[in-house]
């Protein structure tokens, strides 16, 4: 594949990655208020695992899986971030069902300045003066919505700070990204399988007893899981992480458009205030980020030497 069409399709597929997940609130809503927020985290467990489960056998990767559960230490880890991924599902189900959307927006825009932040305090990245004044910017935003108007957007720190460690535990992993959320599904998936029978002894579950329509919803939450990690996987093979980066400001975009526009949530003065300081910060990031790209290329290309590219492990939104 030439080089013009390989990065084609990287931006196709991150694009669409990006899109896919921007549009998860609707498709949240979409299933309607019969079915509570538990229930559809259970199906997206249940259904993403059957789905990983399939994928993993079709690419040859059951060696790994296997290898992975015999390490002890792995397994630990994975476990962890089984725990992370699971609350950062609900927490943006349970949101999403409950007109919360402006705060999902907000939790993903946090998002990389978190890790910026958690790279520098627990892997000794160093931080630049522009990175350090764009954190300290949308610290001051979340500080002003707290101490300013008396409100905590917990939803959103939850979101950014369950991603953000997510993240922070999986980069020191060697599993890739595929095999990995497998696993950590297969973990959560006994949970899953006994909350559903919970449901089901008390007449509470939705799935198979209501709209047929309903339940390939539910079972779409599977899908939805997993489409997009896909893509993500194949953008990162062919992109570079600054691109990926940039890129990624789509999805909280998509979310705050769908928040403000289709699902009528109020957009207060102390939200703008908050998410005008997020979005400084952002763009301060941003410009100091591609501004050590070009110094970067600079410095090292050399003649016959390839640009760096994002590797297929590297993680994004799950």
């Amino acid at each position: 594949m030439s080089q013009s069409r390989d990065q084609a399709v990287g931006l196709l597929s991150a694009f669409g990655c990006f899109l896919l997940w921007g549009f998860l609130p609707l498709y949240f809503h979409l299933i309607g208020p019969t079915v509570s927020a538990w229930e559809i985290l259970i199906h997206r467990v249940l259904w993403a695992a059957v789905l990983l489960a399939l994928f993993v056998l079709l690419s040859r990767r059951a060696r790994r899986v296997r290898d992975a559960l015999c390490t002890p230490r792995l397994l630990l880890a994975l476990i962890a971030t089984a725990t992370l991924i699971g609350c950062n599902w609900g927490t943006f189900i349970w949101a999403v069902t409950s007109n919360h959307v402006l705060q999902t927006s907000l939790g993903y825009y946090i998002n990389p300045l978190l890790n910026v932040l958690l790279g520098c305090l627990f892997l000794r990245e160093r931080l630049r003066p522009l990175q350090w004044l764009a954190v300290a910017i949308a610290t001051v935003g979340v500080l002003i919505m707290v101490i300013g108007y008396g409100e905590v957007p917990w939803v959103s720190l939850a979101l950014a700070g369950c991603f953000a460690l997510y993240g922070l535990i999986r980069k020191q992993l060697t599993v890739d990204s595929i095999t990995g959320l497998f696993i950590e599904t297969l973990l959560l998936l006994p949970f899953a399988l006994s909350w559903l029978g919970w449901l089901y002894a008390h007449h509470e579950a939705v799935f198979l007893t209501t709209r047929g329509s309903i339940d390939l919803l539910l079972f779409g939450c599977g899908v939805v899981t997993i489409f997009p990690l896909v893509f993500f996987a194949m953008g990162a093979r062919r992109l570079k992480l600054g691109t990926i980066g940039l890129i990624q400001y789509m999805t909280p975009t998509l979310h705050l458009l769908t928040g403000v526009f289709l699902f009528e949530e109020p957009f207060r003065q102390s939200d703008l205030i908050t998410f005008a300081c997020i979005w400084l910060g952002l763009a301060l990031y941003t410009t100091d980020t591609l501004r050590g790209q070009r110094q970067d290329r600079g410095g090292a290309a050399a003649p016959g030497s390839h640009a760096p590219r994002a590797d297929t492990e590297g993680e994004g939104q799950a």
